[in-house]
């Protein structure tokens, strides 16, 4: 029996190690907080980040900072102490592409290979097999870890160069971002002229106004279900931040991205943070009505998008 390692085993991880456990895979698993839960669905509670080195060949790691990241590669029982020849690490969190580039010169010294991974998808949508595992990095490493992958998601996309993989995952919660204001938008107007909703919602997911977002959040819009969370406007801050310096690289305009940050700024100063962010509905329920007109000219006024 194979042995991978994951190393920050939280609703990200959890979901992914449950699949690699029925897939058929023994899992190491470590995080700083309890592992109940991972135990519970089979998994083998390590002490230390090391000890998941020491004993995977293949060890993912899903971390919510830089500071951990650092640690958990560099620091003083991390990765690096245990590194050897022929070891691929996989992160699948988000970052600063340079800020994670520095983690491949310290593991390459012992032989380890640092990819850069990303995970498209709730942890619902994980658990189902339906996240999207992005790769990027050192070609061959990234195809000898596919067949691990797919322990744990139906599909899995190579992107090439180092980098590559996280900028997709930009592009791609950037749409995110607007599609789960787009979809609290229409379902706000939807449930004040008072039609038939759940039909309303069955027509637009099978429709061309559908999207993943739409036919995950309407429903729970229309029930006012935001918890538990599933997905946090916090956590979708953290990446807009990101994409705002990846298209300033680049010398891109994101004004529906800027519209949606003023929202999701509107989301926390209403006290919404522990809420999913189907709660967006409430925000878009709570602001007055503008005309078309009136934001035209006060556009003109202005020189820029209202």
């Amino acid at each position: 029996m194979q042995t991978v390692g994951f190393v920050g085993v939280g609703k990200i991880g959890l979901p992914i190690s449950q699949n690699l456990i029925k897939s058929g895979y023994r899992v190491i698993g470590y995080r700083r907080s309890s592992l109940a839960e991972f135990e519970k669905i089979g998994g083998v509670p390590a002490r230390s980040v090391a000890e998941v080195g020491e004993q995977a060949d293949v060890v993912f790691s899903c971390l919510p900072s830089d500071a951990a990241l650092e640690d958990v590669v560099q620091g003083p029982k991390g990765l690096v102490h245990t590194a050897r020849p022929g070891q691929i690490v996989a992160e699948l969190g988000s970052y600063s592409v340079p800020f994670k580039r520095r983690q491949i010169a310290p593991l390459a010294e012992k032989g380890a290979t640092f990819i850069d991974g990303e995970v498209a998808g709730t942890p619902g949508m994980v658990l189902a097999r339906k996240g999207v595992v992005f790769l990027a990095g050192d070609e061959a490493a990234c195809r000898k870890i596919e067949p691990v992958v797919g322990g744990f998601a139906d599909s899995c996309i190579y992107f090439g160069p180092f980098g590559a993989a996280s900028r997709v995952k930009l592009i791609n919660n950037l749409l995110v971002a607007i599609h789960i204001t787009a979809t609290a938008e229409a379902m706000a107007l939807g449930v004040k002229a008072g039609v038939d909703v759940p039909t309303m919602i069955k027509a637009i997911a099978a429709g061309s106004g559908g999207s993943t977002q739409f036919g995950i959040r309407a429903p729970w819009m229309a029930e006012r279900r935001f918890k538990p969370l599933q997905g946090s406007v916090p956590g979708l801050q953290h990446y807009i931040e990101l994409i705002g310096d990846f298209a300033d690289e680049v010398g891109i305009a994101t004004p529906l991205l800027d519209r949606t940050a003023e929202l999701f700024d509107c989301f926390m100063e209403m006290g919404l943070a522990d809420c999913d962010n189907a709660a967006m509905i409430d925000v878009i329920s709570s602001l007055p009505r503008k005309s078309p007109k009136a934001l035209a000219k006060k556009s003109d006024d202005k020189g820029e998008l209202a």
